[in-house]
């Protein structure tokens, strides 16, 4: 008996994602549902829609979006990020909505309504190695989408990602003014940063055999991010360049110390929280 038939096609996939939702959600649940539910209305929704996509999925505080054009997806994506997050409803506290953004052009399998394969994967691995507010491409879509984008990327590189066993090239684009700021001097002492002592996060392992898991174990490693950079004197190295500091290229590397753990996770609640955990982590 001849086995099933696969169905495939090419496709450009957006996978996005909240900036520092594990900590929004601590801090305070029903604010930032609604912001996120607002945003999706006002910014990103919108912005597919206008731009020709299919939303897959939605998974928490992420989102998997598919395009027939890779135009059409950068495009979709600058608008969201451009867009920014929606004027605050000062009847209600709600925090801030900011996404990082990754997109890949690549084979994928058609499954119903839903789809699989390195093509989405890639894109989800993407995701994180874009600054807030900013979005990472695959050099496939670099190479795709020439001269017809009105935003200029900067190359980032061959870097390995999780769970795909070739580096893979990347380009990045921020709005200019987060990237200014984020390259302003320190004028009154130019010394300060190179001697200031400094740490990187590592990613953490996902222990739970469950793929889907990994959106939350990198979450972790992101809070702690965030939580250390909070603290005077200490220089924290950025997610999308710590997540890079594994293996040989993490042991020449100057930052000392570094923190790794593993993380398992049996099931998550509707609000997107580990029921039942176990973090285990290493200096």
């Amino acid at each position: 008996m001849a086995g099933e038939r696969v169905n495939r096609k090419l496709a450009a996939i957006l996978a996005a994602d909240v900036v520092g939702y594990s900590r929004l959600m601590a801090a305070d649940e029903a604010g930032t549902l609604a912001a996120l539910k607002r945003h999706r209305e006002t910014v990103f929704d919108p912005a597919v829609a206008a731009h020709n996509g299919r939303i897959v999925k939605l998974i928490g505080d992420g989102s998997i979006v598919e395009f027939a054009s890779v135009v059409d997806a950068v495009n979709c994506a600058l608008s969201v990020q451009r867009s920014g997050a929606p004027a605050p409803d000062r009847s209600t506290a709600q925090p801030a909505i900011v996404l990082r953004i990754g997109i890949n052009l690549g084979d994928v399998i058609t499954d119903g309504d839903d789809i699989y394969g390195d093509g989405v994967n890639i894109a989800a691995r993407l995701e994180p190695l874009a600054e807030p507010g900013g979005v990472c491409i695959s050099s496939i879509v670099n190479e795709s989408i020439g001269n017809r984008i009105d935003a200029r990327f900067q190359d980032g590189g061959e870097i390995a990602v999780k769970n795909i066993d070739r580096p893979i090239r990347i380009w990045r684009w921020q709005l200019a003014s987060a990237a200014a700021n984020s390259q302003k001097p320190n004028a009154a002492n130019p010394a300060a940063k190179a001697s200031a002592a400094s740490i990187a996060v590592l990613p953490f392992t996902n222990m739970s055999g469950d793929a889907e898991q990994e959106y939350f174990s990198d979450g972790i490693s992101e809070d702690i991010i965030t939580d250390l950079s909070k603290i005077a004197g200490l220089l924290v190295i950025a997610r999308n360049s710590s997540f890079t500091l594994q293996g040989p290229l993490g042991r020449r590397s100057r930052c000392r110390p570094r923190t790794r753990g593993a993380f398992r996770a049996r099931r998550l609640d509707p609000a997107g929280r580990a029921t039942r955990a176990h973090r285990r982590t290493a200096h």
